[in-house]
């Protein structure tokens, strides 16, 4: 969440942020927010003043005593405890305050980055490259359904008997290829320098809060009610939160984490085309790689990020275009996305595979991640970054899609060790 000091200090930096983002009760949270700031510190102004007197009544109270006035230590006694009744008063409306407080900044999204473009929809995303290595299709070119029905790669039906719609089943060479994917992502990410971990796939609401998933999107996640744990939609999410209410020290940043992991979503409203086949799914298998950083090295982290999952589309020699996502089209708590798309030839259409964000403080906030300075042994808030390094559904169907001939599906070259097998026929 965005710090109190940024809202109450750089107000005019804030609002223009939030209207980057539409974010529509930008000027009524943020009025509310500095309200009762002001009543928390004029609250504790007074409780300043009523411990001060308090002290000074208490030392007045032996004098008395001293002097044989028991009257007057007795109304002083007295005068004390009206005191401690009304710094009680106070303590509660500064802890109500800040309650309040910290409940409106967690409505409040992040700010963008000055060079994020404006803009309200997908429409508006800046295409920062494009590499168009489409591929001649034979004709009749089938989408990866079909594809996966053909070969007997993935069983739609059978995923709707066992569970339900959106949980297929992978068969053979189609469960082959995904086991493959994984282990070449995870394979690439150690060589980058990431450090694989194996995190739990439900969080509690604590992790939720802490990566911003809660309270904005968990009408979109799967919730265990009677334990109050989460599937968890990304390995974002425990990943980050090893670093909650931790104190890096500088020499250990930045922090490069990878993680693969089952993940979960609801996808609540989401409908037509763009759920069939694999383009959708409740759940699916995905790389993540996350970062910890100084905010000074933080950009220099994202475009190590962006490079490497560049890398990954080029070595799987797919078709992709970067875009740079506009204000309105950027997450709830990012403050910089990029997003990687795939083209798919039989559908026409481009597929989203991967986002890659600076959060800049924002999770480091709620999550009271930080770090002290070598030199002074200052404290302040890390940077976090993320991206998926890959999510793998889209990217099958790409490779079903773009790599079918009359023989069968071509399997990218550095993927053949993995499968242990270079056509599916």
């Amino acid at each position: 969440m965005l710090t109190l000091k940024q809202v109450t200090e750089q107000t005019d930096l804030v609002l223009a942020g939030l209207a980057k983002k539409h974010f529509a009760a930008a000027k009524e949270s943020v009025d509310k927010v500095i309200e009762l700031n002001n009543i928390r510190k004029k609250s504790q102004s007074q409780l300043d003043a009523i411990l001060a007197e308090s002290k000074k009544m208490a030392a007045a109270i032996g004098q008395l005593m001293k002097a044989g006035d028991r009257e007057g230590a007795e109304k002083a006694k007295a005068e004390v405890a009206k005191l401690k009744d009304s710094g009680k008063d106070l303590e509660e409306a500064m802890s109500n305050a800040e309650t309040e407080i910290r409940n409106i900044l967690l409505t409040i999204p992040n700010i963008p980055y000055d060079d994020v473009p404006e803009g309200f929809g997908a429409e508006d995303n800046e295409v920062v490259r494009i590499v168009e290595n489409i591929p001649t299709l034979p004709e009749n070119a089938l989408p990866h359904w079909d594809l996966a029905k053909k070969y007997n790669l993935i069983d739609w039906e059978l995923g709707v008997k066992i569970t339900g719609a959106g949980f297929p089943v992978y068969i053979g060479k189609g469960a082959r290829l995904q086991r493959a994917l994984i282990n070449f992502f995870l394979d690439e990410a150690r060589n980058a320098g990431y450090t694989e971990i194996m995190p739990p796939t439900v969080v509690n609401q604590d992790s939720g809060y802490g990566t911003g998933q809660l309270p904005d999107k968990e009408g979109q996640m799967y919730h265990c009610e009677v334990d109050d744990l989460y599937l968890i939609p990304t390995a974002e999410v425990p990943v980050t939160n090893i670093y909650r209410d931790v104190i890096l020290d500088e020499q250990q940043l930045p922090i490069r984490n990878c993680a693969y992991t089952q993940c979960f979503r609801r996808e609540a409203g989401s409908y037509g085309k763009d759920v069939r086949g694999l383009n959708r799914l409740h759940e699916f298998s995905k790389i993540e790689i996350v970062r910890i950083d100084t905010p000074e090295h933080s950009k220099q982290s994202h475009q190590e990020m962006l490079d490497h999952v560049e890398g990954l589309l080029k070595k799987l020699e797919l078709p992709y275009r970067i875009l740079h996502l506009c204000g309105g089209d950027m997450s709830f708590t990012a403050a910089t996305c990029f997003d990687f798309e795939v083209y798919s030839e039989a559908q026409k259409r481009w597929l989203e595979v991967s986002s890659v964000s600076n959060f800049d403080t924002y999770q480091a906030n709620r999550l009271k991640c930080r770090y002290r300075h070598t030199g002074d042994k200052k404290i302040e808030l890390c940077h976090t970054l993320n991206g998926s390094a890959l999510a793998l559904p889209r990217i099958v169907a790409a490779l079903l899609e773009n790599n079918q001939t009359p023989e069968g599906i071509r399997i990218p070259k550095a993927l053949v060790p993995y499968c242990g097998f270079d056509i599916i026929d």
